[in-house]
């Protein structure tokens, strides 16, 4: 895992230690897992389980 993947992985277990994720927290974690042109096999799992704990309310979307 590059530096990238380490941030992107800080910010996910952020968000899931805090139950909920900001708008630009959100976006900066889809920037960033696309900013090298590739999401690879770890970056899919780590935005998947973001997606899915948002999804069934477990982390919750706020404004900022």
């Amino acid at each position: 895992m590059g530096e990238t993947g380490g941030k992107l992985n800080e910010m996910i277990k952020k968000a899931i230690r805090d139950l909920e994720v900001t708008t630009s927290e959100y976006e900066e974690i889809l920037k960033m897992a696309d900013e090298d042109g590739q999401i690879d096999s770890q970056e899919q799992n780590q935005l998947k389980q973001l997606q899915d704990m948002i999804a069934n309310g477990t982390i919750k979307r706020t404004p900022g």
